[in-house]
């Protein structure tokens, strides 16, 4: 297959992420309040098996094996979650939805820089699931109903973003390939920076929509 090395490591990236996510929202389906909360939760576990599926059948297309790149880049997912582990359903809510917005804040901008194939990849599987909805109208309704939340879960929402843009940082900066493939077409070193303010301008809305900022 004819083509930048970094679409490969790019994908292997991404499905990582999307195992690491899986095993997130399973774990933190047992902090669920009720029924609906689970199957909710639930839901959005499996649009990460779905999305990790996809990925998993592009690596095999490039003879890679999907458990080898899981276990080369976990690790980094692994440390995101590991620093951003919610201690109440309320900060669970914030991070599914501010998490499955940032990751599609993130992959829609990769996009944009993709070669056609694998922008059609990138945009179909990582694009935000309405299934983080049910997080939004909880966190809208506790913040409506107790103001006093609002304040602790605005520095929640804002700790996940520091954090997601810090391991991704590290990301780029571990994979060459990745960060040639996403930012060659420039020569302009600003363009990262550039990249990392629209993700953060994006966040500040969905935050808002939140009823949080």
């Amino acid at each position: 297959m004819d083509e930048s090395p970094g679409i490969a490591k790019l994908y292997s990236v991404l499905i990582a992420g999307e195992y690491a996510a899986h095993s997130r929202l399973i774990t933190e389906l047992g902090m669920a309040p009720d029924v609906d909360s689970r199957i909710a939760m639930g839901r959005l576990a499996a649009s990460e098996m779905n999305h990790f599926d996809e990925l998993a059948a592009e690596l095999v297309k490039r003879d890679i094996d999907p458990v080898a790149a899981v276990l080369r880049y976990v690790d980094v997912f692994d440390r995101y979650h590991g620093t951003t582990n919610p201690k109440t359903w309320d900060e669970a809510m914030v991070k599914a939805y501010v998490g499955d917005g940032l990751a599609a804040d993130f992959y829609r901008e990769l996009a944009g820089v993709l070669p056609a194939d694998a922008r059609d990849v990138v945009s179909t599987v990582m694009s935000e699931t309405g299934n983080s909805q049910f997080a939004r109208d909880w966190v809208r309704s506790r913040v409506t109903a107790d103001p006093a939340l609002r304040w602790p879960l605005t520095l929640w929402g804002r700790r996940l973003l520091g954090e997601a843009i810090t391991h991704a940082q590290w990301v780029l900066a571990a994979e060459e390939d990745v960060t040639d493939l996403l930012f060659s077409s420039t020569t302009d070193l600003a363009a990262v920076s550039r990249f990392f303010d629209t993700v953060t301008e994006l966040h500040a809305q969905r935050m808002a929509d939140l009823g949080l900022g």
